[in-house]
């Protein structure tokens, strides 16, 4: 049986790959995982409801400045590289996958000064701080966006795979994603998303798009708040109800379980520009309009969207320049030419890596084969 040690934390954005890319190893081969996370990242939540071994280390990030609490982390992370060693020595991996995060570091490098071949994934245009260090040591980078190509030096070891996307977002239809929203199959839906805890510039510009659409028959719209915002949001809509319905087509919620059946129901998404929701978009062939976080890291959700906009397949407004007005335009705009819409939808589509999961899973496995020869 394989064994293979899986490593990624602190946001949903390292953690949702690593486990798309554990289960597409799974369905290739038997496999015995272990996933390394850190103490304090969302993986101590996510992790043990998957099933998988759990292990944590105690690595946290780096200031960006001359500090002591850098001085305590560096002094963690060379304690996290020791124990590092001896999680591997102990499990004897084939192969050790990582997906970003600082957690990564540290078990990405012992693994390499011992032996075991190691790949890592880069979901975004800019690569991140740790997955740049460890291009140096890794034997294969897996690249969400082929621009994120002219980031590293090794050439050598770059294989552009697209970013992974869970089964259930391939696998639901048009016409099953609608039913189970209960969403009308005829009108032209719109999804509005910023993550799991929202985003503050998109849901008070779409206070106005919901007035704007108000009593219109031709549209639905459905609006994910975040739970931290839909009190605030559902408050600036006098006569809504308390399921969240507003006017003849706006449904406003806090939470979506179902994000595969939407995406599978929707004509046109707004969303922030983080590589798991622009991957999900671009196999399912959504237009969209993105609005990227202002403060990820190197701004690299901005530049995720621009591959899109580059491509044909999506607008971007800056949030600084994002007001209720400058949204509602371009839904309308979009909402009115269907061949401009389509023609958007065919550049996501031609942007979909539907079989990224599968292709990381093998390119892990094939360099673990050649370590037994």
């Amino acid at each position: 049986m394989r064994r293979v040690i899986i490593s990624g934390g602190g946001t949903g954005g390292h953690i949702y790959p690593a486990i798309t890319i554990a289960r597409a190893i799974a369905d290739i081969e038997p496999t015995e995982f272990l996933y390394v996370g850190s103490k304090i990242g969302l993986e101590n939540t996510l992790i043990p409801k998957e099933g998988l071994p759990f292990v944590t280390l105690d690595v946290r990030g780096l200031e960006r400045k001359i500090s002591v609490r850098n001085l305590v982390t560096l002094g963690k992370t060379a304690g996290s590289l020791i124990k590092a060693e001896g999680i591997i020595r102990k499990f004897k991996p084939d192969v050790v996958i990582g997906t970003g995060g600082f957690v990564c570091g540290p078990v990405l490098l012992a693994a390499s000064l011992s032996g075991v071949p190691t790949l890592i994934q880069e979901q975004n245009v800019i690569p991140g701080v740790t997955n740049t260090i460890l291009s140096r040591f890794v034997n294969r980078v897996a690249l969400g966006y082929e621009e994120a190509a002219a980031r590293f030096k090794r050439k050598d070891i770059l294989v552009y795979t697209g970013n992974p996307v869970r089964k259930d977002i391939l696998t639901v239809t048009r016409e099953e994603g609608r039913k189970a929203l209960g969403l009308d199959p005829d009108k032209f839906t719109l999804l509005v998303a910023g993550g799991s805890r929202g985003a503050r510039s998109i849901n008070t510009a779409m206070i106005e798009v919901h007035k704007y659409f108000r009593n219109d028959e031709h549209i639905q719209i459905l609006h994910v708040t975040g739970d931290h915002e839909y009190d605030r949001v559902v408050k600036q809509l006098p006569g809504i109800e308390c399921r969240g319905r507003y006017g003849k087509g706006s449904r406003i919620i806090p939470y979506l379980h179902h994000m595969p059946e939407a995406l599978a129901a929707c004509d046109l998404a707004v969303y922030r520009a983080g590589a798991v929701g622009l991957a999900e978009l671009t196999v399912r062939g959504v237009p969209s309009i993105l609005i990227p976080y202002p403060y990820a890291a190197e701004d690299h959700q901005r530049y995720n969207a621009q591959a899109l906009v580059m491509c044909g397949a999506a607008k971007m407004i800056l949030d600084k320049m994002l007001t209720g007005r400058e949204l509602l335009e371009e839904i309308i705009h979009l909402k009115d030419d269907p061949k401009a819409l389509a023609a958007m939808a065919q550049a996501s589509r031609s942007m979909g890596k539907p079989q990224a999961a599968h292709d990381i899973a093998e390119l892990a496995l094939s360099i673990a084969r050649k370590r037994r020869r």
